[in-house]
């Protein structure tokens, strides 16, 4: 046999083995042995230790959680203890929840009590610091629009935008270039700069330099051809009527932003000089850089050649993170010290998790996302709007204005005519002297469609609604907060808590069906091939814990023994959220064991409630903490947050008091109750208490000890009310045939002027809206859930969604501007 065909059957065996290791690796979940090799984990039978689910599931009332093969399957609300309803002999009505975005509205009600709203999209402006004012805010006043001008305007040399702007000041990645007084025409960029650069710069090298200063730091965005897009939009999204926002039509340049930093920086970043031989001169091409761009740009000298040695010019690094202004000189900008150090803004953001929206605005902003702060998090899959802080360095509220609507990519008037990009809007800028922490906050307001209402008799509607407001609901953890995926997050947090920190990383790794293909491709790159570079690279930013594991192995050569090790690299707040969903399912399960025994009229002996007032206000506030860290949907928060909440005092445990016979009927059942499971914390009497501790011991923890070595993952546990009452509820039925047509208005879309939404008095439909406000870690779905006595698992009502009657009148009357608000990933 040929050398060469042996090698041929050597390839054709190593592929089949890869197909048959990818099969594998799509049907069963993976774990990561101490040799390196990744080996499957089968076992379809739910006791076994090594199932997706905890050991403790047996144990739930409702068989119907056992699954025949719990590898593959979603997960149901039975499964994380949700099978209770407060209203049982109430009928339901049958609706669609979050048929789109705008269906689900949330709106952040702020300590003072007053609901988030944005104001303006206009662009605001520092005034100069008033003593007399308070010393936590310092207000941002907003200018006429004809003190702002795009860089679009001034490359084409549209004279009259630029008369009437007269001068103004280019903002980008942090740094700012000072007041360059702007001519009529291309002038702008000035003999002088040009005379003082012509001795060391070849004509062609001073054209690419002025191009790279008017476009900014980072390229325009190109479209799927690899064409730089026209100047008169500059790469802007497309205006609504014309359907999807550019988004979907241009992307960025390959690579990070790291990879496009010093060192890796592409060709047509830089700009090289003629070789200089003397030192002399290229100290003062050095100097003469930094003085004409006031340290946007920074320099570098190249090896030296037989001709001498070129200066290398690219823009600034500095401020690219942690709220840095960047390379400025004194007197480039305001100093800091003029302005209080924190700029708050309201956030409105479409269909997308809290912290990737923080990540985007990172990276637009050119900030390290440690230097935001949040009240708390929202969910993903709505229209949400909310306060967010920002440790601003040097940064303005003009800056920030500028840099968020890409002002020089598209002019004023897109910025004020056209959706934000990314589904994301960041408006009402002031400066303040505090950033916000975690648990800031008194509750959300929400306005909710049910679309494709059902109802089994007219008054249907009125009873239910009427038992919403008067018994309120089960204060269940939704199931935003056990994760989308098949591979639960309260499974992950078990690991972390039992210090089986392989199993963790594995189940994090796993391929989970239904994700997108990007995702499944980065995962399957290192589970099946083990190519540790091409995985990182197909991972989405946005896949936060997997991309930090991956990057950890590959600072350590591709070794993967230091699973601890590892698993630190992700943000704290996120390591966090899967041991609290561990607790949420804990908890879920043994208030749905108090339902089923005693039922939700009235508190009974043994029930826990707080002793006093006072003390239940500082547990409200403390579990505002608790479940603000991971609420709505299963996303990370900053790690910068914790350092912040470092400083705050220890938590001291309320006292509770266990009801007796004597003292039960002093007390509603909307005082009562239950603990997550962790140190400092009561248990209910009788038979309750014994079951928290079943649940433990089942899933091989120590119900009297939670003290882990890594005191990150020691659990402090808390309590939370068993019911939840909705505050200023209201509700109204609305006719429609068309269900793209929103029913409902963004304040985004009302501020840019569209169409409100229209009232279809002979629709073919009927929808339910409800306005509702709830406290703080109080789930609007399990609201939805006592309505419809329905599963509120997402495939469940993607499936409702898709098999819906209202789904053939499609398309019949939307307009563009109503589809492209709904067309993001």
């Amino acid at each position: 046999m040929s050398t060469s065909t042996s090698r041929d059957r050597d390839d054709d065996d190593d592929e089949q083995f890869r197909s048959l290791k990818r099969a594998k690796v799509e049907a069963s979940p993976i774990d990561v042995d101490e040799r390196n090799e990744v080996t499957t984990v089968t076992g379809a039978d739910c006791t076994d230790p090594s199932c997706i689910l905890p050991p403790s599931h047996v144990l739930l009332r409702n068989r119907l959680s056992i699954p025949s093969s719990c590898t593959t399957r979603q997960l149901l609300e039975s499964d994380v203890g949700i099978t209770e309803y407060v209203s049982r002999d109430v009928p339901p009505i049958c609706g669609i929840i979050k048929q789109r975005f705008t269906d689900f509205l949330v709106f952040e009600v702020d300590q003072d009590h007053q609901v988030v709203h944005l104001k303006t999209l206009d662009k605001p402006a520092s005034s100069k610091k008033d003593p007399n004012l308070p010393s936590q805010d310092t207000p941002a006043e907003v200018p006429p629009e004809a003190e702002v001008v795009s860089l679009t305007a001034i490359e084409k040399g549209d004279s009259e935008d630029v008369k009437a702007a007269g001068s103004f000041q280019i903002t980008h990645a942090g740094s700012s270039v000072n007041q360059v007084s702007i001519l009529s025409n291309q002038e702008a960029w000035g003999d002088a700069v040009v005379s003082s650069l012509s001795p060391y710069f070849s004509d062609e090298s001073i054209a690419r330099l002025r191009k790279m200063f008017l476009e900014g730091p980072e390229p325009p965005r190109v479209n799927d051809n690899n064409d730089f897009p026209q100047p008169d939009n500059g790469g802007s999204s497309e205006q609504p009527s014309q359907g999807k926002q550019g988004r979907d039509r241009h992307t960025r340049p390959q690579g990070s932003k790291k990879q496009r930093g010093r060192g890796d920086l592409s060709q047509s970043e830089k700009v090289f000089s003629n070789p200089i031989s003397s030192k002399t001169d290229r100290t003062a091409v050095h100097v003469k850089i930094r003085e004409l761009f006031k340290g946007s740009f920074e320099t570098e000298t190249e090896a030296p050649s037989d001709q001498g040695s070129r200066i290398i010019v690219m823009w600034s690094r500095q401020g690219r993170g942690r709220g840095s202004g960047g390379g400025q000189t004194p007197g480039a900008r305001p100093p800091r010290g003029e302005f209080p150090p924190y700029i708050h803004f309201t956030m409105q953001k479409t269909n997308r998790d809290t912290q990737d929206a923080l990540a985007y605005l990172s990276r637009t902003l050119h900030v390290n996302v440690k230097d935001f702060g949040v009240a708390g998090t929202k969910d993903k899959r709505g229209v949400t709007v909310q306060r967010v802080s920002l440790r601003r360095g040097n940064k303005t509220v003009e800056d920030i204005w500028k840099t968020s609507n890409q002002i020089g990519r598209r002019s004023v008037r897109d910025a004020l005519s056209q959706r934000g990009d990314h589904g994301i809007r960041i408006t009402d800028m002031c400066y303040r002297k505090a950033g916000l922490e975690l648990g800031m906050l008194k509750g959300n307001e929400f306005i909710i469609t049910l679309r494709n209402l059902q109802a089994d008799a007219p008054d249907s509607v009125e009873r239910v609604m009427d038992s919403l407001k008067h018994k309120g609901f089960i204060n269940y953890y939704g199931m935003q907060r056990f994760g989308t995926a098949a591979v639960p997050t309260h499974t992950i947090g078990l690991a972390l808590l039992k210090s089986d920190w392989h199993k963790a990383v594995s189940l994090i790794l796993q391929v989970r069906p239904g994700e997108h293909p990007d995702i499944v491709q980065a995962r399957q790159a290192w589970l099946v091939d083990r190519d540790l570079d091409r995985a990182i690279a197909l991972m989405p930013r946005r896949v936060v814990a997997e991309r930090c594991i991956l990057e950890s192995y590959k600072k350590q050569g591709g070794e993967t023994r230091n699973a601890l090790g590892a698993l630190s690299t992700i943000p704290l707040n996120l390591r966090l959220m899967y041991i609290h969903a561990y607790q949420s399912y804990v908890w879920n399960a043994v208030v749905s064991e108090r339902i089923r025994i005693c039922g939700c009229e009235r508190a009974v002996p043994g029930d826990l409630v707080f002793e006093e007032e006072s003390v239940r206000k500082s547990s409200d506030s403390d579990e505002e903490m608790n479940d603000s860290m991971m609420p709505d949907e299963t996303t990370d928060q900053q790690d910068g947050q914790s350092s912040r909440s470092k400083k705050k005092q220890p938590w001291v445990p309320p006292k509770i008091i266990t009801l007796t016979t004597e003292n039960a009927h002093k007390y509603s059942i909307f005082d009562v109750v239950m603990p997550l499971p962790g140190r400092d914390v009561a248990y209910p009497g009788g038979s309750l208490g014994e079951r928290y501790r079943e649940f433990l011991k089942k899933d091989g923890l120590d119900p009297d000890n939670f003290l882990r070595k890594q005191k990150e993952y020691t659990l402090n546990g808390s309590y939370r009310k068993i019911l939840q009452l909705p505050k200023n509820l209201s509700w109204s039925t609305i006719r429609y045939t068309d269900p793209d047509v929103s029913l409902a208005q963004a304040d985004e879309d009302n501020l840019l002027g569209f169409d409100p939404p229209r009232v279809v008095e002979d629709g073919k439909f009927l929808a339910l809206q409800l306005n509702l406000t709830l406290g703080t870690a109080a789930y609007a779905t399990m609201a939805l859930r006592e309505l419809t006595k329905t599963e509120t698992s997402s495939h469940f009502q993607t499936g409702l969604t898709q098999a819906s009657e209202d789904q053939l009148f499609r398309g019949t009357v939307a307009t563009a501007q109503d589809v492209s608000s709904y067309e993001l990933d």
